[in-house]
């Protein structure tokens, strides 16, 4: 419909005044103001769009009117905060005011048209879901380790609130996106090739261990998992899941009918995510072995390991 539009620009032949301005306006204020000299390509009597310069006017308008959604979520204090809905360029009906402004020479002044964003996850659909807890884990960590409790705790927030759909896929690395020290990761402790080494992110491999634990006991299908070269002692034999931004990925996808939501938080020293959804839901879990299964010698080894 848009390239009709423009289209429609191209071939009219109606002739004009080059010295034409035009005001935008949006929520009552002018943000800019155009001449339509700017915008033509004289050939002849008959006027033509420079299509370039119209697209870098509407890059340049939805960069200043655009505000993305956002979802709703859990607070704090386990309180429902409601949704945020967007707003972006209506390209349709901006086509058809500026071909008025342009061509038919009638108009003078516009207010911008758009369109509302609505977000993926809303009030209603969390408080349908933050009902039955389908899988639970807990891990715990020496929190007096500052960098590594800071990797840990960030890395947390990144997934907590995350609602996966049915069918959907959900990706440890690209939730939690790059660690870098701009965004407050630090160095810490982690296993490289099955050497105890440090690099920027070291800790969070303790996150996607956790997290895997708590889907595989909500049944939800395992698409791909790696283990560490070396033995972790923060959960039982061979329950562990490694991660790097350059390397291996956890990845799991939600193959029921209900869409599934991730609670990750730390308190103290320890690192709990939850996964919950609709009571309705037609659950398949699976029993997973807990830390607290882990013998009294595996327990010494955790805490040295941590206070590294």
């Amino acid at each position: 419909m848009i390239k009709a539009t423009l289209f429609a620009l191209l071939l009219s032949t109606h002739t004009y005044p080059s010295n034409d301005d035009l005001i935008i306006n949006y929520q009552n204020k002018p943000i800019v103001e155009i001449q339509r000299a700017e915008y033509e390509i004289p050939l002849s009597s008959i006027p033509l769009l420079n299509i370039e310069q119209y697209n870098t006017l509407l890059r340049s308008l939805e960069t200043q009117i655009c505000v993305p959604p956002a979802n709703a979520y859990i607070g704090e204090y386990g309180q429902v905060i409601e949704e945020k809905i967007g707003v972006k360029l209506h390209r349709e009906k901006f086509a058809h005011l500026f071909s008025h402004f342009f061509y038919n020479h009638d108009l003078k002044e516009m207010d911008i048209p758009t369109l509302p964003i609505h977000p993926r996850v809303d009030s209603d659909l969390l408080l349908q879901i933050n009902v039955k807890v389908i899988g639970q884990y807990v891990t715990y960590f020496n929190s007096r380790n500052n960098s590594r409790t800071n990797n840990i705790t960030l890395a947390a927030k990144e997934i907590d609130n995350t609602v996966v759909f049915p069918g959907e896929l959900f990706s440890f690395n690209q939730s939690v996106g790059m660690r870098t020290k701009s965004r407050g990761f630090q160095r810490a402790p982690v296993i490289v090739r099955g050497e105890l080494s440090e690099d920027i992110g070291g800790g969070i491999c303790q996150v996607s261990s956790t997290l895997f634990n708590a889907v595989d006991q909500a049944g939800l299908s395992i698409v791909e998992r790696y283990s560490h070269s070396k033995r972790v002692h923060y959960v039982p034999p061979g329950r562990d899941a490694t991660v790097s931004w350059y390397g291996p990925d956890f990845v799991f996808q939600n193959l029921y009918t209900h869409p599934i939501l991730l609670r990750a938080k730390v308190y103290g020293g320890q690192m709990v995510v939850k996964v919950l959804s609709s009571d309705e839901i037609d659950l398949e879990p699976r029993k997973v072995p807990k830390t607290d299964e882990l013998e009294e010698e595996q327990r010494k080894l955790i805490q040295w390991m941590n206070e590294r």
